[in-house]
């Protein structure tokens, strides 16, 4: 594989697709679908065939399961040391083949290599993380407080698990997810999204040769997720299920994975606010804003949807967000100096246009942008909006695309007000200088994750996760690993 700034060929985006197993993963064998069928990925940038990979049905995913279940005494027993081994292993695989990784998943998902390699980053850094918490699983022994008894308290694994992981970042939430789960003792069976299954598929051969036993990781992709997946929500086997997605996928799992009272997280959509007050220094807001907003072309739950600026900054704040936004290369990720790339699929992409439209029709302005790409592939232009009408669809519902719409304040209050003024809570971002008001603005917002003075709050050593419609549990920083184990109390008679 080609380093940084040389040019990818044909020849090589071909051999790394063909490299990828397109088959399931089920007790350690790879195997066709029982179905006996595919399902095509699509390069979204052409429209192009990548590649076709086995499409699963209900009876692949209950042999996944029949593995992991066979396969959970065993891997709870494993020395914590060893898993831990085993995730250093598969983090430095990561790390080493950072640019076949890269494009495979730009081929499949669109973004930028730069952004891809920053993601293969992030993800190996996952398994970095878990690899100490793997041996940090503690309990606690005390004396009963009338001094007659003892009292053990013990950690240990939930059992089976069933993984869900989205398209938009599909090498890191499998390492988010997976990282964890092995860590702590479980087993899994892993559902990635129909658009981007290659990544999850490479990163489960690395698992193998970092020596992750049989079993112990099950890869099923479908098609059809809903009627696959679905019969093992209804199987007392499984143990725990770990979804990130829409709110409205979310909560139809919810109330299937309540006939098992299955242990549950879910990191579902954002609204996310981005407030400047008065006092922030402009620039910095704007570097920020553009990396609140852009990153992964926008299609991430933590991407700015909202922009809440001071009345006396918000022209000048659209002006310059505009001129950055406006300035960069949209095109096909593989393609070098390209800082856009395209939308996952059409659906994507007229949503993000309907969005825009509804808001110039209720009197917003395009800044920039505001039109989708031209030719092949699902682009739509960088587009920032200004005199937004809070009746705007585009401050109600998560854009997922790279639309910037600007609304001006006039006061602290009304700043945190607009906010919060969203059924969704997963992070805000707030830029100021004064320490009181930046306390008051962390204190007050209701979301799990707030970034201060800077445009990302992803980091694997931290607790990723939200509040309202935007979830529940955590993925990352000492939390994550909590979401994988129960707790069980011991009364001792001494």
């Amino acid at each position: 594989m080609q380093s940084c700034g040389m040019r990818i060929t044909a020849d090589q985006e071909r051999a790394v697709v063909s490299s990828v197993r397109n088959e399931l993963l089920v007790g350690g064998q790879w195997r066709e679908a029982a179905t006996g069928t595919e399902f095509s990925v699509v390069d979204p940038a052409t429209g192009q065939l990548l590649c076709n990979v086995a499409d699963a049905g209900p009876d692949d995913a209950r042999a996944a399961l029949d593995a992991a279940d066979t396969a959970q005494p065993g891997w709870a027993a494993h020395p914590p040391r060893e898993r831990g081994e085993i995730l250093r292993r598969a983090y430095e695989a990561i790390v080493r083949r950072t640019e076949e990784l890269s494009l495979l998943m730009t081929l499949e998902m669109g973004k930028p290599l730069a952004e891809s390699r920053a993601e293969i980053a992030y993800a190996a850094e996952f398994f970095r993380w878990f690899a100490g918490e793997a041996v940090r699983i503690e309990g606690r022994y005390s004396v009963s407080p009338d001094g007659k008894g003892r009292m053990l308290v013990l950690r240990q694994p939930v059992g089976p698990c069933l993984l869900i992981t989205p398209w938009n970042f599909p090498m890191a939430m499998g390492t988010r997810k997976i990282g964890a789960a092995v860590a702590a003792g479980c087993t899994m069976v892993a559902k990635p999204a129909e658009q981007t299954p290659l990544s999850m598929l490479a990163l489960a051969r690395v698992l193998e040769e970092a020596g992750l036993p049989p079993g112990v990781l099950n890869v099923i992709t479908t098609s059809s997720p809903a009627e696959t997946v679905g019969p093992l929500l209804e199987d007392p086997r499984l143990r725990k299920l770990s979804f990130t997605g829409s709110t409205e996928v979310g909560r139809a799992l919810m109330a299937q994975a309540a006939h098992q009272l299955l242990k549950v997280s879910m990191e579902l959509g954002g609204n996310a606010p981005f407030i400047v007050f008065e006092d922030a220094d402009l620039d910095a807001a704007v570097d920020g804003a553009v990396l609140a907003k852009m990153r992964n072309i926008g299609e991430a739950c933590t991407a700015a949807n909202r922009f809440h600026v001071a009345a006396g900054l918000a022209g000048r704040f659209a002006d310059r967000l505009a001129g950055r936004l406006g300035a960069m290369v949209m095109g096909r990720g593989t393609e070098e100096g390209v800082e856009v790339g395209p939308l996952i699929d059409e659906e994507a992409r007229a949503k993000v246009a309907g969005l825009v439209d509804d808001a110039i029709a209720r009197g917003a302005k395009a800044v920039v942008g505001g039109r989708p790409g031209d030719g092949p592939g699902y682009f739509y232009a960088p587009t920032v909006l200004e005199d937004v009408s809070v009746e705007a669809l585009a401050l109600r519902e998560e854009i997922f695309g790279p639309v910037a719409p600007v609304t001006a304040f006039e006061s602290e209050e009304d700043a945190i007000a607009a906010a919060n003024d969203t059924s969704y809570g997963l992070v805000a971002y707030v830029f100021t200088k004064d320490l009181r008001r930046a306390f008051g603005a962390i204190e007050a917002l209701e979301t799990g994750m707030v970034g201060l003075n800077q445009g990302m709050v992803s980091n694997p050593a931290a607790p990723f996760g939200g509040v309202k419609l935007s979830g529940f549990g955590r993925e990352g920083g000492r939390e994550g690993i909590d979401e994988y184990l129960h707790t069980k109390y011991v009364a001792m008679n001494l």
